[in-house]
């Protein structure tokens, strides 16, 4: 056995615990939504219930195993997944029409927020209420015995998906399995589940009976919610260990779950309200409980670990302020812990489970956010098909014409739940949009404003020789930290123009984030001396990609040996930092409350110093007024 092979099955049970708890918990609540007792409360019979189960299966096995699995999670940036990675691929190529498809893109990310919101909420909640069946007594403890659980669940974040990881991987492989046997025993005992698997059975329910197999899709696009926190997760493991997990566990254990829960709401049909629980003999439920709770609490991570990925991502390729994010592995670069996200998604959650209070009623909230999401990675990857993988026009159409249709279904099924709880996704999504346009828009004009400032950087040099007051020369080295690499950093402009003194070893370093995922530290660096040693004034491009880590000191560091310009002290240097003092004015075409929202924005980010990594001892921040 290789030394790969050896490493894989570790990596994919670790796997489990992170990327598969959304959607491998979806057997809790997705039949309860349109067979329980406040679902769509269809007859039950065969051709209904036979009918969605096949389509809940040929969903999974179209949506998540052929286009998620098979295909767009090829489509990685450097290995970083979901639909952040998308919109980097396409912003980095010229492509007609870009501006609409990355517009498209932070939709799908907009959505996304919403999804890891009610995604806690609803799981919980619907494993919890397990209790209702085995000690119906407890019903008015569900509300608060959830709570204890999300706080739980938030708290343990700090220590990163890896730990949590590991703990939590040995537990869904025990969930799937149990799931699998409920699943094979209810099909033992009614064997005529079987023909779901047939797409024969999904095609005649929609044939023989169209409304109602449409508006049953809101429904069965609960059972692939976590497509996309799948795709956002691949960074964190890599698409083999993910693939592995998802064809020899995940995908067979849901299969079984779902065709025996059919069986048992066809043959029992008191059981449709916690229906998995009830897959179980009596004597066993109280302990399906205890470990779907578990399930339910790995569920979240999911989209917790997927929302700090794709917030960083944003982050890196400037489309939010900059924000903590705390590296929690050593070896893997991809788990991260975003303090302000954790708490955020906290509130919100918490907030959404004492407005709902049942998984029922939060159903009806869910599904927008995923079918949304999921419409905006197809045509995404479409672009990158034909765009960046050159695919023939022919071959994008027919992917384009399989796929498509299926995710405009989900959308406009999912249409009649907005006013029964699906406009708090769109809010969510609607708010996230806002933030992330205020912020870009903002950004461009505030870039636009320093750059007049700054006056372009070639011919500052010039005037280190003919200026008329004398530059005085200190001995020791100062590094400036510029936006722009054409550009003079305002705190150098201010050290001449108004100190009239120069230190001997002057560095401008200018960092740009690439649209990779990452850039190797080897190929980080270009250094330009400006076209004069005598000067001391040289400049150091610094490339990242979105999902490297911005340390300068560190860079430094790994340059000094074999770089001329940079024969100094790194502990005897001072680090000079020019940063924008934003004033709201009635200058450029931006509402005025969108430029308080964006003041808003700007003051609560985290300093470049910070951001940077730079040493606080020795750092200077110089700030300078800028109209909005």
């Amino acid at each position: 056995m290789t030394k790969t092979k050896k490493a894989f099955t570790p990596l994919a049970i670790v796997a489990l615990g992170v990327v598969f708890g959304d959607i491998g918990t979806s057997p809790l609540y997705a039949l309860q939504a349109v067979f329980g007792s406040s679902g769509r409360n269809l007859t039950l019979n065969q051709g209904n219930v036979y009918g969605i189960i096949s389509l809940i299966i040929w969903a999974i096995t179209i949506v998540v195993s052929i286009k998620f699995v098979g295909l767009i999670m090829r489509a990685d940036n450097e290995g970083e997944g979901g639909i952040m990675a998308l919109v980097s691929l396409i912003k980095g190529k010229v492509i007609k029409h870009k501006w609409f498809f990355i517009t498209l893109g932070l939709v799908g990310v907009s959505l996304f927020y919403g999804d890891s919101i009610i995604t806690p909420a609803i799981s919980v909640l619907s494993a919890v209420e397990g209790l209702k069946v085995v000690a119906p007594h407890l019903n008015s403890f569900i509300v608060p015995i959830t709570i204890a659980i999300l706080v739980f669940l938030f708290w343990i974040q700090k220590y990163g998906t890896d730990a949590i990881g590991r703990f939590f991987g040995p537990t869904m492989l025990v969930w799937f399995a149990a799931i699998a046997a409920g699943g094979t025993w209810r099909i033992w005992q009614y064997p005529s589940v079987l023909r779901t698997l047939s797409p024969i059975t999904a095609i005649d329910f929609f044939a023989d009976h169209p409304l109602t197999a449409f508006l049953s899709l809101t429904a069965v696009v609960l059972a692939i919610t976590g497509a996309e926190a799948l795709y956002a997760d691949l960074g964190h493991f890599g698409r083999p260990p993910i693939t592995k997990a998802w064809f020899f566990i995940v995908f067979p254990a849901l299969s079984l779950c779902y065709m025996g829960e059919g069986a048992l709401i066809l043959h029992h049909p008191g059981v449709s309200n916690n229906v998995l629980v009830q897959l179980f003999p009596t004597s066993l439920r109280l302990v399906f409980v205890l470990l779907a709770t578990l399930a339910t609490l790995i569920a979240s991570q999911a989209v917790i670990s997927g929302a700090f990925s794709l917030t960083r991502q944003a982050v890196h390729l400037e489309f939010l302020p900059r924000m903590l994010v705390r590296h929690t592995s050593i070896s893997e670069t991809g788990q991260i812990y975003m303090p302000f996200i954790n708490f955020l998604l906290f509130i919100l959650v918490l907030l959404l489970v004492l407005v709902f209070g049942s998984s029922a009623r939060l159903a009806n909230a869910y599904g927008i956010a995923v079918s949304g999401t999921i419409a905006a990675d197809t045509i995404l990857f479409l672009v990158v098909v034909r765009n960046i993988w050159r695919k023939s026009l022919f071959y994008t159409v027919l992917v384009g014409a399989i796929f498509v249709p299926i995710d405009l279904l989900f959308v406009s099924s999912n249409m009649q739940k907005l006013l029964h709880g699906g406009l708090f996704p769109i809010i969510v999504g609607s708010v996230t949009f806002l933030l992330i346009n205020t912020w870009t828009k903002g950004e461009k004009i505030i870039d636009a404003e320093r750059r007049t400032i700054e006056g372009p950087l070639p011919k500052f040099i010039q005037t280190l020789h003919s200026s008329s007051h004398p530059i005085r020369r200190l001995p020791g080295a100062a590094v400036y930290i510029g936006h722009h690499p054409d550009f003079v950093p305002l705190a150098l402009r201010a050290t001449v123009e108004d100190l009239h003194e120069l230190p001997e070893k002057v560095v401008i370093i200018t960092v740009q984030t690439t649209t990779a995922a990452h850039v190797p530290v080897a190929k980080r660096a270009i250094i330009d001396n400006l076209g004069d040693d005598r000067d001391g004034v040289s400049h150091l491009m610094l490339f990242y990609g979105y999902h490297d880590s911005v340390n300068i000191p560190k860079v430094l560091r790994f340059l000094m040996g074999s770089n001329p310009e940079l024969d100094f002290n790194l502990d005897d240097v001072t680090y000079f930092i020019s940063s924008s003092k934003v004033i709201p004015s009635r200058r450029h075409s931006m509402a005025r409350w969108r430029k308080s929202l964006y003041y808003l924005m700007a003051k609560g980010a985290l300093s470049r110093s910070d951001y940077y990594k730079l040493p606080i001892k020795q750092t200077e921040e110089m700030q300078t007024p800028i109209t909005l």
